[in-house]
């Protein structure tokens, strides 16, 4: 096939994705369903639009293990271990569920047990791409039942390594032995732990080394070898592609790089992906359904309701709740893309007809096709047991200590941008306050030095979507851009606040004559270096001749306030105390809350507020105290005054000043 004609395939496949993906997205349908419609339409069983669908196969391929390279990325071996009886017990509990399951008929049916064991291996794998990618969807990785799925699939995949080695055994056809078999299986994971342990001792440095030339085409790169490589190296044990493609994406996760190579390879993943589930609605020949109706519809509803049912009893068996259990089990009922390669196997070896392979792959496809569907009822169905559940007292009424969402989910928190000395100094500030934030820099060498020093931060660019998802963006509570380049800044306060309309941005720029544009933009809080610099230059002039600190002080105070005037839109950050405490403040246009910390050398301490008398002498009002971590919102007149303490004053900027001035000692020069 010439270069023209694979374009044109492409070209059309993508042209009829988006009408038909478009439309199901109107009706709400997912747009797996509509990818899989797509294939068998253009399909050689549809209307043969397709000239060569080898080619199709062959990108299709690519998208598989690039989707299972980013779900390596997302996930967390420190997770993994603690999730283990997912894997060791879950997925061996669902396998053998469907096996028996199937030698129980056999014996009913009296039918060859070679042939029914083969039948059971068919089913018992599931489609790993449509389970994940319908989570990822849904935005499910990383709840119990996701994690629950992600587990027992991976148990699958390594299966089918055993399954295609026992095949010709079950055809009767010559084979190496069961010694030989269990030597491959015993060399193959020697392999894949040679493999894993290798690239943990070189992957790290190697990314190190790419992040320092600040290239991104060669992080890029890199990133994109280190999938397919792995994955290649990988099938040549006789393990699959993707499979390979999750174990470099597990390696890269616990780096500081995980969230910044998840979203350069994101693009690639979702055009490459779609051709995988067009490739697989390819496949279905409508003639089949045609003639064979009642039959396949029984064995979908069979297929459907059996895998469902063992995987719900596998993930129970690890000791989740119900709920996690039926969500679990409605995203495994169906049959995996693996089955196909297993298939032709069996078709090799006898096991299976053309007939039957042909019957395989229709009820295959319709499940494939049927399970987004499913997973959007999944939640009712999960409810409705919940609630039948008093009627069954042997089932877990209670989740196990793994909560059905994740261990650690960021909110209010603010996302500083730039870990410069602007940066730099926040965070101790935020650390300080014990503020929940993240960092992000884009400079390697910045992130690992920080790092060592216990700092949160991670490797990305902000300017990138979906490292500032990553960041949580849509549930922070500030975002401050303490960047120096002003293009990358604008770009990031879009994208912010698209995201979360509500989120309280703070930027530096260099110029006044930009706070225009920046308010535009949404800019809540600007700090032009210039007006600042003018303000540093007029405080050490007036040093310079000898002007009292106090007066220098009130008129900084002055040119700052009337300065920032026109910046401010009425609205007063929240006093960090009254956040912790779940309070509101309500005050006027005027009128500010500040605090003022209790040091050792306070001319207030050990005295009562009673005897301070703060808003006679001041004007302004105490409205709380907060000590040992604890807020008392109006403390009594006889609450006296400990180190350490932190008190909230109300009232106007004046006010607020003479009340800190009865608190904090005064120093002179």
């Amino acid at each position: 096939m010439d270069d023209s004609s694979a374009l044109r395939d492409i070209i059309l496949i993508f042209s009829v994705s988006v009408a038909v993906v478009f439309l199901f997205q109107k009706i709400r349908l997912p747009s797996i369903a509509g990818f899989l419609l797509v294939g068998t339409l253009v399909g050689p069983y549809g209307l043969n639009l397709v000239s060569d669908t080898e080619q199709v196969q062959a990108l299709a391929e690519i998208g598989v293990m690039l989707l299972l390279f980013t779900i390596g990325l997302e996930f967390s071996l420190a997770k993994a271990k603690s999730d283990k009886a997912l894997f060791f017990v879950g997925g061996p509990a669902q396998m053998f569920g469907i096996l028996f399951l199937f030698i129980g008929g056999g014996l009913l049916w009296r039918a060859d047990l070679n042939a029914t064991i083969f039948w059971g291996f068919l089913v018992t794998l599931s489609s790993t791409a449509i389970v994940l990618k319908a989570l990822d969807d849904r935005g499910e990785n990383d709840t119990l039942h996701g994690r629950s799925a992600l587990g027992i699939l991976i148990f699958q995949d390594l299966a089918v390594v055993p399954m295609m080695l026992l095949t010709p055994l079950l055809g009767n056809q010559e084979s190496d032995g069961v010694g030989r078999i269990l030597l491959t299986i015993g060399q193959s994971l020697a392999l894949v732990i040679l493999v894993v342990l290798g690239a943990r001792v070189l992957v790290p440095r190697l990314l190190e080394h790419i992040v320092r030339t600040r290239s991104r085409e060669l992080f890029i790169l890199t990133i994109v070898v280190l999938g397919l490589g792995t994955a290649w190296l990988t099938s040549l044990i006789g393990l699959s592609l993707a499979l390979g493609a999750f174990i470099a994406g597990l390696l890269i996760s616990e780096s500081e790089y995980s969230h910044q190579a998840f979203a350069e390879v994101l693009p690639f993943r979702d055009s490459f992906n779609s051709l995988f589930f067009v490739s697989i609605g390819m496949l279905m020949d409508p003639r089949v359904v045609l003639e064979h109706p009642l039959l396949l519809v029984g064995m979908v509803g069979a297929v459907v309701l059996g895998k469902f049912a063992t995987g719900a009893v596998a993930v129970l068996a690890t000791g989740a709740p119900l709920r996690s259990a039926i969500l679990a089990g409605v995203a495994l009922a169906q049959v995996g893309e693996f089955s196909f390669i297993l298939a032709q196997e069996g078709l090799m070896a006898g096991i299976l007809d053309h007939a039957a392979y042909n019957v395989f792959l229709a009820v295959s496809v319709l499940t494939m096709i049927i399970t987004p569907l499913l997973m959007q009822a999944a939640p009712r169905i999960a409810r409705r047991a919940e609630a039948l559940q008093r009627l069954t007292p042997w089932l877990p009424a209670r989740a196990s200590p793994r909560a059905d969402a994740p261990p650690f989910k960021r909110r209010d928190h603010v996302i500083v941008v730039g870990y410069g000395l602007n940066g730099r100094n926040l965070a101790q500030v935020l650390r300080d306050f014990e503020i929940p934030h993240v960092v992000l820099d884009i400079r390697g060498e910045v992130v690992q030095q920080a790092l060592g020093t216990g700092v949160p931060i991670q490797y990305g660019d902000a300017t990138n979507p979906t490292v500032l998802h990553q960041a949580r963006v849509q549930h922070a509570k500030a975002l401050v851009v303490a960047t120096s380049d002003p293009f990358a800044m604008r770009r990031i306060v879009r994208l912010a606040r698209h995201e979360n309309p509500s989120i309280h941005i703070v930027v530096r720029t260099r110029y006044i004559n930009e706070l225009k544009e920046l308010r535009e933009l949404g800019v809540d809080e600007i700090v032009p270096e210039e007006f600042e610099t003018s303000i540093e230059i007029s405080r050490l002039i007036l040093q310079t001749f000898r002007v009292p600190s106090n007066v220098i002080l009130e008129k900084v105070e002055h040119i700052r306030r009337e300065g920032y005037a026109f910046l401010r839109r009425g609205k007063f950050p929240e006093l960090a105390l009254h956040r912790r405490a779940g309070a509101h403040l309500d005050v006027g246009e005027h009128v500010e809350v500040e605090t003022c910390r209790i040091d050792d050398d306070s001319p207030a301490l050990g005295q009562p507020f009673s005897a301070l008398a703060i808003q006679p002498r001041t004007g302004a009002s105490v409205i709380a105290l907060t000590r040992a971590g604890n807020t008392i919102p109006n403390p009594a007149d006889k609450t006296a005054l400990e180190a350490g303490d932190v008190v909230a004053l109300l009232g106007t900027r004046e006010t607020i000043r003479r009340a800190i001035g009865l608190l904090v000692a005064t120093k002179t020069d």
